[in-house]
Protein backbone atom coordinates (compact mmCIF):
# COMPACT_ATOMS: atom_id res chain seq x y z
CA UNK A 1 0.00 0.00 0.00
CA UNK A 2 1.07 3.43 -0.85
CA UNK A 3 1.76 6.19 1.77
CA UNK A 4 -0.95 8.10 0.62
CA UNK A 5 -3.13 5.68 0.42
CA UNK A 6 -2.34 4.38 3.78
CA UNK A 7 -2.55 8.08 5.27
CA UNK A 8 -5.80 8.75 3.71
CA UNK A 9 -7.36 5.44 4.83
CA UNK A 10 -5.93 6.28 8.53
CA UNK A 11 -7.45 9.86 8.28
CA UNK A 12 -10.98 8.13 7.33
CA UNK A 13 -10.87 5.77 10.19
CA UNK A 14 -9.94 8.78 12.29
CA UNK A 15 -12.74 10.82 10.82
CA UNK A 16 -15.94 8.74 12.11
CA UNK A 17 -14.99 9.27 15.82
CA UNK A 18 -13.96 12.77 15.33
CA UNK A 19 -16.95 13.43 14.47
CA UNK A 20 -18.18 12.66 17.93
CA UNK A 21 -15.61 13.93 19.61
CA UNK A 22 -16.84 16.70 22.25
CA UNK A 23 -15.95 20.21 21.91
CA UNK A 24 -13.78 20.26 25.44
CA UNK A 25 -11.45 17.63 24.08
CA UNK A 26 -11.34 19.55 20.32
CA UNK A 27 -10.33 22.61 22.73
CA UNK A 28 -7.66 20.55 24.87
CA UNK A 29 -5.79 19.41 21.94
CA UNK A 30 -5.69 22.65 20.60
CA UNK A 31 -3.76 23.97 23.81
CA UNK A 32 -1.62 20.91 23.31
CA UNK A 33 -0.59 22.12 19.82
CA UNK A 34 -0.07 25.07 20.81
CA UNK A 35 2.18 24.23 23.84
CA UNK A 36 4.01 21.83 21.52
CA UNK A 37 4.81 24.42 19.06
CA UNK A 38 6.31 26.69 21.81
CA UNK A 39 8.58 23.86 23.19
CA UNK A 40 9.86 22.81 19.90
CA UNK A 41 10.73 25.86 18.47
CA UNK A 42 14.18 25.33 18.18
CA UNK A 43 13.73 22.13 16.22
CA UNK A 44 11.38 23.63 13.68
CA UNK A 45 13.47 26.69 13.04
CA UNK A 46 16.33 24.38 12.89
CA UNK A 47 14.52 22.12 10.35
CA UNK A 48 13.38 25.55 8.57
CA UNK A 49 16.57 26.80 8.30
CA UNK A 50 17.55 23.90 6.01
CA UNK A 51 14.47 24.65 3.66
CA UNK A 52 15.59 28.05 3.21
CA UNK A 53 19.15 27.71 2.89
CA UNK A 54 18.07 25.10 0.51
CA UNK A 55 15.97 27.27 -0.93
CA UNK A 56 18.18 30.22 -1.56
CA UNK A 57 21.09 27.63 -3.02
CA UNK A 58 18.31 26.62 -5.59
CA UNK A 59 17.50 30.51 -6.26
CA UNK A 60 14.40 30.94 -4.98
CA UNK A 61 13.03 34.40 -5.39
CA UNK A 62 12.99 36.71 -2.28
CA UNK A 63 9.25 36.43 -2.26
CA UNK A 64 8.97 32.72 -1.72
CA UNK A 65 11.89 32.56 0.08
CA UNK A 66 9.82 35.17 2.78
CA UNK A 67 6.96 32.63 2.23
CA UNK A 68 8.98 29.35 3.74
CA UNK A 69 10.60 31.71 6.33
CA UNK A 70 9.92 30.77 9.70
CA UNK A 71 10.90 33.30 12.57
CA UNK A 72 9.69 33.23 16.40
CA UNK A 73 6.89 35.77 15.81
CA UNK A 74 5.58 33.82 13.31
CA UNK A 75 6.22 30.60 15.26
CA UNK A 76 3.61 32.59 18.29
CA UNK A 77 0.98 34.10 15.32
CA UNK A 78 0.58 29.98 14.38
CA UNK A 79 0.47 29.45 18.48
CA UNK A 80 -2.12 32.66 19.12
CA UNK A 81 -4.15 31.30 15.70
CA UNK A 82 -4.70 28.36 17.81
CA UNK A 83 -5.78 29.81 20.83
CA UNK A 84 -8.34 31.98 18.95
CA UNK A 85 -9.52 29.06 17.09
CA UNK A 86 -10.05 27.35 20.64
CA UNK A 87 -12.16 30.13 21.52
CA UNK A 88 -14.22 30.22 18.97
CA UNK A 89 -17.87 28.52 18.90
CA UNK A 90 -17.65 24.77 17.48
CA UNK A 91 -20.04 24.81 14.74
CA UNK A 92 -20.63 21.08 14.60
CA UNK A 93 -23.88 20.24 15.60
CA UNK A 94 -25.29 23.56 15.09
CA UNK A 95 -28.80 23.95 14.39
CA UNK A 96 -29.20 25.30 10.89
CA UNK A 97 -33.33 24.85 10.82
CA UNK A 98 -36.08 23.08 12.00
CA UNK A 99 -39.37 22.52 11.01
CA UNK A 100 -42.00 20.17 11.75
CA UNK A 101 -44.48 18.64 8.26
CA UNK A 102 -48.10 18.34 8.69
CA UNK A 103 -47.66 14.40 8.65
CA UNK A 104 -45.93 15.08 12.73
CA UNK A 105 -42.55 14.30 11.13
CA UNK A 106 -39.89 16.42 12.59
CA UNK A 107 -36.88 17.69 10.34
CA UNK A 108 -33.98 19.08 11.86
CA UNK A 109 -30.84 20.60 9.51
CA UNK A 110 -27.53 20.45 11.69
CA UNK A 111 -24.04 21.13 10.89
CA UNK A 112 -21.60 18.10 10.68
CA UNK A 113 -17.74 18.01 9.51
CA UNK A 114 -16.93 17.09 5.87
CA UNK A 115 -14.85 13.81 7.18
CA UNK A 116 -11.62 14.10 5.60
CA UNK A 117 -9.80 17.17 4.00
CA UNK A 118 -7.01 17.16 1.72
CA UNK A 119 -5.10 20.33 1.60
CA UNK A 120 -1.72 20.49 -1.16
CA UNK A 121 -0.32 23.70 -0.78
CA UNK A 122 3.17 24.93 -1.36
CA UNK A 123 5.90 26.74 0.26
CA UNK A 124 4.12 28.46 3.58
CA UNK A 125 4.65 25.94 6.66
CA UNK A 126 1.89 28.06 8.63
CA UNK A 127 -0.29 26.32 6.71
CA UNK A 128 0.75 23.09 8.18
CA UNK A 129 -0.69 24.59 11.38
CA UNK A 130 -2.94 26.83 10.33
CA UNK A 131 -5.14 23.65 8.68
CA UNK A 132 -4.84 20.96 11.06
CA UNK A 133 -6.32 23.65 13.94
CA UNK A 134 -9.23 24.25 11.77
CA UNK A 135 -10.24 20.70 10.41
CA UNK A 136 -9.75 19.59 14.03
CA UNK A 137 -11.93 22.42 15.54
CA UNK A 138 -14.93 21.32 13.12
CA UNK A 139 -14.12 17.25 13.26
CA UNK A 140 -12.60 16.88 10.25
CA UNK A 141 -9.07 14.51 9.48
CA UNK A 142 -6.84 16.36 7.35
CA UNK A 143 -4.10 14.95 4.80
CA UNK A 144 -1.56 17.74 4.34
CA UNK A 145 0.63 17.64 1.20
CA UNK A 146 3.14 20.58 1.42
CA UNK A 147 5.44 21.28 -1.32
CA UNK A 148 8.80 19.88 -1.50
CA UNK A 149 10.13 23.09 -0.78
CA UNK A 150 9.13 22.98 3.31
CA UNK A 151 9.38 19.27 3.48
CA UNK A 152 11.52 19.36 6.76
CA UNK A 153 9.88 22.09 8.20
CA UNK A 154 6.05 20.44 7.80
CA UNK A 155 7.66 17.39 9.36
CA UNK A 156 8.81 18.82 12.22
CA UNK A 157 5.78 20.88 12.54
CA UNK A 158 3.28 18.09 12.25
CA UNK A 159 5.79 15.49 14.66
CA UNK A 160 4.87 18.44 17.88
CA UNK A 161 1.38 18.84 16.95
CA UNK A 162 -0.37 15.08 16.02
CA UNK A 163 1.69 13.24 18.97
CA UNK A 164 0.53 17.10 21.19
CA UNK A 165 -3.51 15.82 20.13
CA UNK A 166 -3.32 12.20 20.26
CA UNK A 167 -1.85 12.81 24.08
CA UNK A 168 -4.88 14.31 24.88
CA UNK A 169 -7.68 12.12 23.43
CA UNK A 170 -8.06 12.75 19.62
CA UNK A 171 -7.93 9.46 17.51
CA UNK A 172 -5.05 8.91 15.54
CA UNK A 173 -4.74 9.59 12.09
CA UNK A 174 -6.37 13.01 12.28
CA UNK A 175 -3.39 14.98 11.59
CA UNK A 176 -1.46 13.51 8.29
CA UNK A 177 1.60 14.56 6.43
CA UNK A 178 2.28 12.64 2.93
CA UNK A 179 6.27 13.10 3.36
CA UNK A 180 6.62 11.92 -0.58
CA UNK A 181 7.43 15.38 -2.44
CA UNK A 182 6.79 13.28 -5.54
CA UNK A 183 4.10 14.73 -8.11
CA UNK A 184 2.79 11.04 -8.19
CA UNK A 185 1.73 11.61 -4.51
CA UNK A 186 -0.30 14.50 -5.51
CA UNK A 187 -1.88 12.62 -8.40
CA UNK A 188 -2.94 9.76 -6.54
CA UNK A 189 -4.46 12.11 -3.34
CA UNK A 190 -6.46 13.79 -6.30
CA UNK A 191 -8.15 10.34 -7.51
CA UNK A 192 -9.14 9.04 -3.93
CA UNK A 193 -12.53 10.26 -3.83
CA UNK A 194 -14.38 7.23 -1.79
CA UNK A 195 -11.86 8.18 0.94
CA UNK A 196 -10.78 12.04 0.96
CA UNK A 197 -14.33 14.50 0.63
CA UNK A 198 -13.30 17.97 -0.25
CA UNK A 199 -9.49 18.84 -1.83
CA UNK A 200 -8.53 22.62 -1.19
CA UNK A 201 -5.31 23.49 -2.84
CA UNK A 202 -3.54 26.19 -1.91
CA UNK A 203 -0.67 28.29 -3.86
CA UNK A 204 -0.05 29.88 -7.03
CA UNK A 205 -2.26 29.66 -9.75
CA UNK A 206 -0.76 27.03 -11.83
CA UNK A 207 -1.30 24.36 -8.87
CA UNK A 208 -4.50 25.57 -8.28
CA UNK A 209 -5.66 25.01 -12.29
CA UNK A 210 -3.60 21.37 -11.65
CA UNK A 211 -5.94 20.67 -8.78
CA UNK A 212 -8.69 21.95 -10.68
CA UNK A 213 -8.67 20.37 -13.61
CA UNK A 214 -7.38 16.69 -12.73
CA UNK A 215 -9.24 15.82 -9.61
CA UNK A 216 -12.34 13.38 -9.01
CA UNK A 217 -12.58 14.43 -5.32
CA UNK A 218 -14.93 18.09 -5.34
CA UNK A 219 -12.19 21.01 -5.11
CA UNK A 220 -12.69 23.84 -3.26
CA UNK A 221 -10.72 26.52 -5.61
CA UNK A 222 -8.47 29.23 -3.15
CA UNK A 223 -5.45 31.67 -3.67
CA UNK A 224 -4.68 33.31 -6.87
CA UNK A 225 -4.82 37.12 -6.48
CA UNK A 226 -4.93 39.72 -8.90
CA UNK A 227 -6.37 42.37 -6.52
CA UNK A 228 -6.94 46.08 -7.89
CA UNK A 229 -7.21 49.35 -6.15
CA UNK A 230 -9.05 51.93 -8.22
CA UNK A 231 -8.99 55.69 -7.18
CA UNK A 232 -11.94 57.03 -8.11
CA UNK A 233 -12.35 60.87 -9.31
CA UNK A 234 -13.06 61.95 -5.73
CA UNK A 235 -11.00 59.92 -3.94
CA UNK A 236 -9.10 61.87 -0.65
CA UNK A 237 -5.84 61.45 -2.68
CA UNK A 238 -3.74 61.04 0.67
CA UNK A 239 -5.71 58.53 1.45
CA UNK A 240 -5.53 56.94 -1.70
CA UNK A 241 -1.81 56.96 -1.74
CA UNK A 242 -1.60 55.68 1.70
CA UNK A 243 -4.12 52.44 1.06
CA UNK A 244 -2.07 52.00 -2.42
CA UNK A 245 1.19 51.52 -0.59
CA UNK A 246 0.25 49.56 2.59
CA UNK A 247 -1.71 46.98 -0.31
CA UNK A 248 1.45 46.77 -2.50
CA UNK A 249 4.46 46.95 -0.30
CA UNK A 250 3.59 45.68 3.25
CA UNK A 251 3.89 41.69 2.23
CA UNK A 252 4.07 41.68 -1.76
CA UNK A 253 4.32 37.96 -1.46
CA UNK A 254 0.75 37.07 -0.82
CA UNK A 255 -2.52 36.88 -2.44
CA UNK A 256 -3.87 40.07 -1.34
CA UNK A 257 -1.35 42.07 -2.07
CA UNK A 258 -2.14 44.90 -4.58
CA UNK A 259 -0.98 43.95 -7.80
CA UNK A 260 -2.65 46.67 -10.43
CA UNK A 261 -3.88 50.17 -9.31
CA UNK A 262 -6.31 52.03 -11.83
CA UNK A 263 -6.85 55.63 -11.05
CA UNK A 264 -9.36 57.90 -12.84
CA UNK A 265 -7.67 60.06 -15.84
CA UNK A 266 -9.36 63.36 -14.21
CA UNK A 267 -6.69 62.97 -10.98
CA UNK A 268 -3.87 60.94 -12.59
CA UNK A 269 -1.67 63.86 -13.40
CA UNK A 270 -2.09 64.64 -9.63
CA UNK A 271 -2.01 61.84 -8.22
CA UNK A 272 0.56 59.72 -9.87
CA UNK A 273 3.93 61.80 -9.63
CA UNK A 274 3.56 61.09 -6.00
CA UNK A 275 2.37 57.64 -5.81
CA UNK A 276 5.34 56.64 -8.27
CA UNK A 277 7.54 58.47 -6.44
CA UNK A 278 6.87 56.28 -3.01
CA UNK A 279 6.77 52.91 -4.58
CA UNK A 280 10.03 53.85 -6.49
CA UNK A 281 11.38 54.56 -3.33
CA UNK A 282 10.11 50.90 -1.67
CA UNK A 283 11.83 48.89 -4.15
CA UNK A 284 8.44 48.25 -6.38
CA UNK A 285 9.21 48.31 -10.68
CA UNK A 286 6.35 50.22 -12.35
CA UNK A 287 4.60 49.23 -15.50
CA UNK A 288 2.14 50.88 -17.48
CA UNK A 289 -0.46 52.02 -20.19
CA UNK A 290 -0.21 54.70 -22.81
CA UNK A 291 -1.59 57.42 -20.78
CA UNK A 292 0.28 56.29 -17.36
CA UNK A 293 3.35 56.68 -19.19
CA UNK A 294 2.48 60.44 -20.61
CA UNK A 295 2.76 61.02 -17.03
CA UNK A 296 5.85 59.21 -16.20
CA UNK A 297 7.79 58.19 -19.58
CA UNK A 298 10.46 56.44 -17.27
CA UNK A 299 7.33 53.63 -16.49
CA UNK A 300 8.07 50.74 -18.48
CA UNK A 301 5.26 49.26 -20.94
CA UNK A 302 2.34 47.02 -19.31
CA UNK A 303 1.99 44.05 -21.74
CA UNK A 304 -1.38 42.52 -22.36
CA UNK A 305 -0.23 39.53 -20.00
CA UNK A 306 0.80 42.01 -16.94
CA UNK A 307 -2.73 43.08 -16.88
CA UNK A 308 -3.67 39.04 -15.80
CA UNK A 309 -0.84 38.20 -13.79
CA UNK A 310 -0.05 37.86 -10.08
CA UNK A 311 3.24 39.09 -9.85
CA UNK A 312 3.41 38.27 -5.69
CA UNK A 313 6.72 40.39 -5.97
CA UNK A 314 7.61 43.99 -5.95
CA UNK A 315 5.86 44.86 -9.05
CA UNK A 316 2.74 46.41 -10.11
CA UNK A 317 0.78 47.72 -13.50
CA UNK A 318 -0.97 50.92 -13.64
CA UNK A 319 -4.05 51.95 -15.87
CA UNK A 320 -5.43 54.98 -16.38
CA UNK A 321 -9.04 54.64 -16.85
CA UNK A 322 -12.34 57.24 -17.99
CA UNK A 323 -13.96 56.46 -14.70
CA UNK A 324 -15.91 53.83 -12.72
CA UNK A 325 -17.48 51.64 -15.58
CA UNK A 326 -14.58 50.99 -17.25
CA UNK A 327 -12.65 50.31 -13.64
CA UNK A 328 -15.08 47.65 -12.95
CA UNK A 329 -15.10 46.32 -16.82
CA UNK A 330 -11.17 45.82 -16.35
CA UNK A 331 -11.09 43.99 -13.21
CA UNK A 332 -14.20 41.68 -14.24
CA UNK A 333 -12.22 40.93 -17.24
CA UNK A 334 -8.69 40.09 -15.57
CA UNK A 335 -9.16 39.94 -12.03
CA UNK A 336 -9.11 36.27 -10.16
CA UNK A 337 -12.51 37.27 -7.71
CA UNK A 338 -10.21 37.67 -4.91
CA UNK A 339 -10.02 41.27 -3.48
CA UNK A 340 -10.76 44.50 -5.54
CA UNK A 341 -10.78 48.11 -3.62
CA UNK A 342 -12.30 51.41 -4.38
CA UNK A 343 -11.05 54.67 -2.88
CA UNK A 344 -13.80 56.91 -2.97
CA UNK A 345 -15.99 60.25 -1.55
CA UNK A 346 -18.86 59.10 -3.22
CA UNK A 347 -21.42 57.01 -1.91
CA UNK A 348 -23.35 56.16 -4.79
CA UNK A 349 -19.76 55.04 -7.08
CA UNK A 350 -19.09 52.93 -3.75
CA UNK A 351 -22.30 51.07 -4.05
CA UNK A 352 -21.75 50.46 -8.16
CA UNK A 353 -18.40 49.12 -7.50
CA UNK A 354 -19.52 46.78 -5.08
CA UNK A 355 -22.22 45.34 -7.08
CA UNK A 356 -20.56 45.56 -10.03
CA UNK A 357 -17.17 43.76 -9.10
CA UNK A 358 -16.75 40.00 -9.12
CA UNK A 359 -14.74 39.43 -6.10
CA UNK A 360 -15.03 37.62 -2.96
CA UNK A 361 -13.82 40.83 -0.97
CA UNK A 362 -14.93 44.31 -2.31
CA UNK A 363 -13.35 47.09 -0.12
CA UNK A 364 -14.37 50.72 0.21
CA UNK A 365 -11.24 53.25 1.18
CA UNK A 366 -9.54 50.13 2.60
CA UNK A 367 -6.58 47.85 1.96
CA UNK A 368 -6.82 44.60 0.39
CA UNK A 369 -4.45 43.22 2.42
CA UNK A 370 -7.24 42.77 5.44
CA UNK A 371 -8.27 39.70 3.41
CA UNK A 372 -7.43 37.36 5.98
CA UNK A 373 -9.46 34.61 8.52
CA UNK A 374 -7.34 36.57 11.49
CA UNK A 375 -8.29 40.07 10.39
CA UNK A 376 -11.90 38.87 9.83
CA UNK A 377 -11.97 37.64 12.92
CA UNK A 378 -12.27 33.78 12.15
CA UNK A 379 -8.86 33.18 13.75
CA UNK A 380 -6.60 31.34 10.97
CA UNK A 381 -8.44 30.18 8.05
CA UNK A 382 -8.13 27.14 5.78
CA UNK A 383 -7.64 29.67 2.70
CA UNK A 384 -9.43 32.22 0.26
CA UNK A 385 -12.20 30.90 -1.71
CA UNK A 386 -12.28 32.81 -5.18
CA UNK A 387 -15.00 30.68 -6.12
CA UNK A 388 -18.81 30.74 -5.53
CA UNK A 389 -20.31 27.33 -4.59
CA UNK A 390 -20.43 26.60 -0.67
CA UNK A 391 -17.75 28.96 -0.05
CA UNK A 392 -16.42 32.20 -0.85
CA UNK A 393 -13.68 34.60 1.21
CA UNK A 394 -11.67 33.68 3.69
CA UNK A 395 -12.87 30.14 4.97
CA UNK A 396 -13.13 29.92 8.73
CA UNK A 397 -14.85 26.71 10.72
CA UNK A 398 -18.15 26.92 9.66
CA UNK A 399 -17.05 26.66 5.99
CA UNK A 400 -15.16 23.40 6.50
CA UNK A 401 -19.02 22.12 7.74
CA UNK A 402 -21.41 19.98 5.81
CA UNK A 403 -25.20 19.54 7.14
CA UNK A 404 -27.24 16.34 7.55
CA UNK A 405 -31.23 16.46 8.16
CA UNK A 406 -32.67 14.46 11.28
CA UNK A 407 -35.52 13.38 10.73
CA UNK A 408 -37.82 12.46 13.80
CA UNK A 409 -41.04 10.98 13.69
CA UNK A 410 -43.46 8.27 15.56
CA UNK A 411 -44.15 5.90 13.02
CA UNK A 412 -45.25 7.43 10.01
CA UNK A 413 -45.14 5.82 6.43
CA UNK A 414 -45.15 7.32 3.27
CA UNK A 415 -48.68 6.65 0.95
Amino acid sequence: MSEVLEKANAARSASYKLANIPTEVKNKALDAMATALDRSSKDILSANKKDVDAGIKKGMTDALIDRLTLNDKRIKDMIEGLSIVRKLPDPVGEELAKWKRPNGLEIRKVRVPFGVIGIIYESRPNVTVDSAGLCLKTGNAVVLRGGSDAIRSNIALVKAISRAAEDVGLPKGSINLIGSTSRDAVTEMLKLNRIIDVMIPRGGGGLIKHVVENSTVPVIETGEGNCHVYVEATADLKMAEKILINAKCQRPSVCNAAEKLLVDESIAAKLLPSVIEKLRSAGVEIRGDKKAKKIDRTITDASEEDWSKEYLALVIAIKVVSGIDEAIAHINRYGTRHSEAIITKDKGKARRFTSGVDAAAVYVNASTRFTDGGEFGFGAEIGISTQKLHARGPMGLPELTSYKYIITGNGQVRN
